[in-house]
This record gives structure tokens, sequence and C-alpha cells, in this order.
């Protein structure tokens, strides 16, 4: 960066604050001085705010007028990496810097002192009485040598209640004594045997491990089918990252899917990760926060924005089912977590590993055209077997009103609850169902604040927006017309496939698994591992049921509408429908009995029907290719959305408008504009929203071009523009 590494006191500094400003802002050096990417508090006007030195200050402000840092925060400085990171990572997406530092800093009480608690390490005294309980305690202590313990990490570690670590302390044999609460985590051992590797799993481990020793950086795509053991193989790599003193991230999309990871991974290496995702406490995260910064915590299991944390030396990335459009963050700042991994391990040396059953057509591409490595493994672990794929037509079926399930399916779930096993019946959309319509008159009860039909969740007794949020009671008079009794459900939702299946199957246990009927993340993963455990015998789930999570006892799979995903312009519906059911169908017979997967459709001949029921998966990827290409969109051409939004649709649509007419910094760069035209939800919360779509070459550098359109135009009011850099939806 070509900066000074210090500061001495009074020295101009240049400071980048959270706060929604264009520029850096001119501050002294405090006294003491300090280090360039020092966390500092800085007033701004009457307020204390959060920012980073940046920079040498550039001294074209009155300096008499120039005041000074407050204080700087007892935090590791920003190493020049993440600050090349956060750079980028706004270039690329158009998000102003602040914005994007927030992100860096999503830590509460970063410039709080220290506060305290209690641990535990070992004394000198020998208790009276040596019991079992007491014994492993110690062992405990004596194993990980001069690390301490909170009372709830040490009773976890040793199997016992916190009273035999206190009856301990009395005896002085333990210690209890008063320290910083942010503690650095627990060493892993890298050399704890795991589990025993088929000889493909060892052919990508080796890959993987020797990719890693290099210290350079590169992406290996590692494509594997559903219960091939991808995640042990990715775990050695993590393994030779931990040997090497280097710190590795784990991304998953879903934070359900953490329970059984995190089990997985202190058989592997002897303790927990750190865990960041918004299940963790505010306190746990400042933790991490600080100990990831610090170079103490060695392995982070995240979501994504688990990426901005202030790494020492990160070594590897992976991210799991790399395909989950969950990594698109869809608001605020708009990125992508799987591209910004790339991003991120090139500029610090690492290696990336983007691990799936079934790779987004981006990352095929990328190994297909050697940017990235490929590796895979092609057979299910141990004796598990891929699921038997078949197509129920529904063309043949008769099925009653308000019935979804056919006599086919149901034969088949009848016969795996006769032979103990569990079944799953699909359908990837929440709720009891998707309109409530008046019979008397055709009304359709929408929201109040949006262009979305309001969903029925009869389990919740309330009408749900699935775009804003906002929630009304079940109507028993129409709306518009004042029918009573006339209102009505029209299609399934999976709180209405388990009703019919609670008739269907009277004796079995059902569940339902759907993100909005649990409050927490917590309850929602003890569901899922209750599930696991056998509590359930049909399962009914939506999309949330296809990441990765594995069921002993299922062996059935049954998909209610396997065409729903196919309707629609979206240009990515093909791949996502064949990523789905595929991901779905791979919940079968993950263990020693095999599995079958069941899709109802009423278009068997549909292609990529029949590319999901063949299972050859790269002749769907080469179709896809070939179609993408010749249209030169993603990945073979470039993308943009721009989102105008704002409570006046007539002064949307001039802005829009103007955009429209001057596009001659994108016509420069040969890219076309098309729209502006209403968005597909036309208004969200209240504020009318319109859309262009800038398409370009691959090689295009379209986001100068873009930005120089948009800076054209001046918003006034309430009017609202969003960059979307290579979108992945639409509406």
């Amino acid at each position: 960066m070509n900066q000074p590494d210090f500061f001495d006191e009074g020295d101009l500094v240049g400071v980048l604050t959270t706060q929604p400003l264009d520029r850096l802002l001119d501050y002294k050096a405090p006294e003491g001085g300090c280090h360039l990417g020092a966390f500092v508090e800085v007033p701004l006007g009457p307020r204390k705010v959060l920012g980073v030195v940046w920079s040498a200050g550039r001294g074209d402000y009155d300096l008499a007028k120039i005041r000074s840092v407050i204080r700087v925060l007892d935090a590791a400085p920003m190493r020049d990496e993440m600050h090349i990171f956060i750079e980028k990572a706004a270039a690329y997406t158009l998000t102003p810097m602040p914005a994007m530092l927030r992100l860096g800093t999503r830590a509460p009480g970063l410039g709080d002192p220290p506060s305290m608690r209690k641990i535990y390490r070992r004394g000198t005294a020998t208790p009276e009485r040596l019991t079992d309980a007491r014994r492993r305690v110690l062992d405990t202590l004596q194993r990980y040598g001069d690390l301490s313990f909170t009372l709830k990490e040490l009773a976890e570690q040793a199997g016992v209640t916190s009273s035999v670590i206190k009856g301990l302390v009395k005896q002085g044999a333990v210690l209890e004594e008063d320290s910083p609460r942010d503690l650095p985590f627990l060493r892993m051992d890298p050399d704890r045997p795991g589990k025993d590797l088929t000889d493909d799993q060892k052919r990508a481990a080796a890959h993987l491990k020797a990719a890693i020793r290099t210290e350079r950086y590169g992406t290996t795509l590692l494509r594997g089918v559903t219960g091939s053991g991808k995640t042990e193989v990715y775990l050695e790599a993590v393994a030779e990252a931990l040997r090497m003193g280097r710190q590795a991230l784990v991304l998953l999309p879903e934070i359900a899917l953490t329970a059984e990871f995190l089990a997985r991974v202190e058989a592997r290496f002897g303790t927990r990760p750190a865990e960041w995702h918004s299940g963790a406490t505010m306190t746990e995260r400042r933790r991490i926060w600080r100990m990831v910064g610090q170079g103490q915590a060695q392995l982070v299991i995240g979501a994504r924005s688990a990426l901005f944390l202030p790494y020492q030396h990160l070594g590897l990335i992976v991210v799991d089912e790399e395909h989950d459009t969950s990594y698109k963050q869809e608001d605020g700042v708009l990125y992508n977590a799987r591209d910004m991994a790339v991003l991120r391990a090139s500029i610090c040396g690492a290696h990336v590993v983007l691990a799936s059953a079934t790779p987004s057509l981006e990352s095929w591409a990328n190994a297909e055209s050697g940017k990235y490595q490929r590796l895979d493994l092609k057979a299910r672990f141990g004796p598990a077997v891929m699921p038997q794929m078949n197509a129920i037509d529904m063309r043949a079926e008769t099925l009653s009103s308000g019935r979804w399930v056919s006599d086919t399916l149901k034969r088949a779930v009848d016969a795996r609850l006769e032979a103990g096993e569990q079944a799953m019946l699909f359908l990837n959309r929440r709720g009891y169902a998707p309109i409530t319509l008046c019979r008397a008159c055709g009304h359709q009860v929408g929201c109040d604040q949006c262009d979305a039909r309001m969903v029925e969740h009869r389990f919740l007794k309330r009408l749900m927006c699935h775009q804003c949020g906002d929630t009304k009671p079940i109507p028993e008079v129409c709306p518009s017309c004042g029918a009573e009794g006339r209102m009505a459900p029209v299609g399934p939702g999976v709180e209405r496939l388990a009703e019919e299946a609670t008739d269907l199957f009277p004796e079995a246990r059902v569940a339902v698994l759907s993100s909005d009927l649990y409050g927490s993340a917590r309850a929602l993963k003890a569901e899922i591992e209750a599930i696991a455990d056998g509590a359930a015998d049909v399962v009914i789930g939506t999309q949330l049921v296809a990441k990765g999570h594995n069921f002993p006892q299922l062996t059935l799979v049954g998909v209610i509408d396997a065409d729903l995903g196919l309707q629609g312009s979206d240009l990515r519906a093909a791949e996502r429908t064949f990523q789905l059911m595929r991901q779905v169908a791979g919940r079968a017979g993950r263990a020693e009995k095999p599995g079958t997967a069941m899709l109802q459709t009423f278009q068997p001949e549909h292609p990529v029907i029949r590319a999901i029921l063949a299972g050859d998966e790269e002749a769907f990827w080469r179709a896809e290719a070939a179609e993408r290409e010749a249209a030169g969109v993603p990945p073979y051409g470039r993308m943009a959305g721009i989102i105008l939004s704002g409570p006046d649709v007539g002064q949307v649509f001039d802005v829009a408008n103007h955009l429209a007419r001057n596009t001659a910094p994108l016509q420069q760069v040969g890219a076309q504009v098309f729209g502006p035209a209403p968005a597909p939800i036309a208004r969200i919360r209240g504020r009318h929203r319109v859309r262009l779509l800038v398409k370009a070459g691959k090689g295009v550098a379209l986001q100068g071009a873009v930005a120089k359109w948009v800076g054209q135009v001046r918003l006034k009011g309430d009017i609202r523009l969003a960059v979307d850099i290579d979108p992945q939806s639409f509406y």
C-alpha cells in the first residue's frame, strides 16, 4: 500500500469509518501513536464511531479543525491482505467501502474493555479421594497442558457435572481464577486418526494436502456423489492446514447443518471449532472475532459472513454445497460468498475447495476450462449405493380433490413403513397453502405492503408474506366482496402435505422440517438430530432437507411436484431443478439399506426430468453449458442487475427511463441494456421496484462501465438504487 506502518502522535491519518460516507476522514494520531490498520474510535459530530486507520491523511482540510483519534482499540490491526480484500470486494460488487467495512466488523462490543469470567486450570494439590469423575477432570487438564477452561468447557470435555469440578477447587486440585472473557479456543490436534478412507478418498485427500503445502493460491472443485464422503476428504485438507500453522474456514449454507458437522469435527480434531453464524451469541461472536485476529482460533465453521473475519494466516477455505443459492446475499451488500472466497484466497495464498454433488455451472465451466482443478468421488462411502430413480407420470394417476400424494407413491411409503424404515415427502413450498381465495368473487388475499399473495400458515394461524414478513389473521369474511365462509386455501404447502400424510398414514409419526416452524436455529438442529435418531417415520420437508443431512434410516424420497422449479423465466431454472432433485434424492439410502427416489411429474419427457432419472450429470452440464454459451449468458457472458425502488412509482420510472436513454458508458464496452420493467414482485414493503438488466461479453470490464452509467443520476427523495453484479435471482 506504500504507506508508513506507524504514525506518531499528531500525524495525520485517513480513517475509514463504518458510517455511510463517500471518503476517508482525516484525524490526528492519538497519544502514543497508532499503526496502519489499527481499529480506532473517532469523533464524528457529537458521536463516537468505529473506524480503521486506512492510510496517511490527505491534509486538504483546515488543520486547526482536525480532531484527534479518541483511542486505539484493543484488537490486532487489520492486515494488508484484509485491506486489499475489502477494497477489491467493494470494487467488484460496486459496494461503498463503509458498507464493506461493516461486514468486517460485525462483532458487538469491539470497543468495550475486556470483561472477566472464571476459568479453571490444574492446581498443585492432590484430592483426598480420587473418583473416576475426578480423574477425568485431572486427566483433561493434564492433556491440554497450560490451557485453561471455562466451567462449562471443562465439564463437557471431562464428561462430568460442574459440582465435581467445584469439589476439586475446594481441595486445591483445580484452581479457579478470574480471566478475560475472550479466551483462545482449545488447540486442535490434526494428527488424531480420522476415519478409514477409500482409495478414491485417499487420492483426493493427498491431492488437496499437496496443494495446501505449496502455500500458493489454487481452487479445486471436489465433486462427489451424495454420501461419497466429501467431508472426510476435505477434513484431511483442514488437518494439513493446521499442521502448517495456518487457519482454515469451512462455509456451510445452512445453520441447521452445523450440529452433525461439528460433532464430526470434534471427533476428528479433539475439540470444537469456532462457530460463526446468526445463531451464535453476541458474546461468542466478539470472542471469535478477537481470537481469529490473534490467530487463536484455528478453524472457523460459519455462514457466508465468516469470510470477513480478520484471519491472521488463512490457508484453506472450504465452500461446502458450493452450488447453494444461500451463498448469495440478496440484501444490503450484494455478494456471492463462493466468488468472494476465491478472491480472498487469491490475495492471501490460500487454497479453496468447492465441494458439491451437483456443482454450479460456473464452477463446472471453470473446471472444464482448467481454471480450477477437479477431483471426483464417484461412489458412496461404505456399503451405501446411489438410490434408484423413478418417475411417477401424474397424467396416469387418479387423484381426488385436495390430494397430492399419488397412489403409487402411497404404496411405496406403506412398504417402507412396514419395513421399519423412514420415508420423506418433499415439496419446496413453505406454509399450508400458497393462495387464499374467495370462492364467491375470486379475490386472492395479498400483502398490504407487497405485490405478493399471502401464504397461509395454519400451524401459526396466520397469513404471511414471504417477501416482507408481514402477517395478518386468516380472514373468515372476504375482504373484497364480504362473503362469509367462502375463503378457501388453494394449492399445497408442506403443512397441508403433513395433514394429508397424517390421514394417509395414521399410525406413522409425521415430522415437518421447514425453517419457519422453529423459533431458533437450536430448535431446528434438535429436531433434525431427533429425526436422524429415528423419532419420525414420515418426514415432510422443503429445500431445507436437501442440504447435506444424513438420516440413516431414510430409504424413500418422494418428490411431490418435480415440475415446480421448471416454471418461470429464470435462466438458472433447469440447473436449480436438476441440483435440487438430485440433492433431495441423495437423502435416500445413505446407510446399509438401498434407497429409492420417486418424482411425481406431469412432464416425464422434459429434458431436465430425463437427465435427473438417467443420472448422466455430465451430459446435463454439457447441454446446459451449450445453451448458455449460445445465449451469451453466465458463465459465458456477464450480467448486472439494477434495482430502483421508491414509494412513488412514477418517480422511480423517471430515473429508470433516464438511465435507459443514456447508456453511452455501457455502449463503449459493447454492453446491452434491457428494461426498465416492473420487477416480478413490483412492490415490497410499500416500495415500488423497477429493474434494468445489463448484458455484456465475458471479458468486459463491466463494473467500471456500470459505475459511470449509474453515476449520471442524482437520486432525490427516498429513491434507492442497488447494483447486483452477477445476479442469481431476478425477483
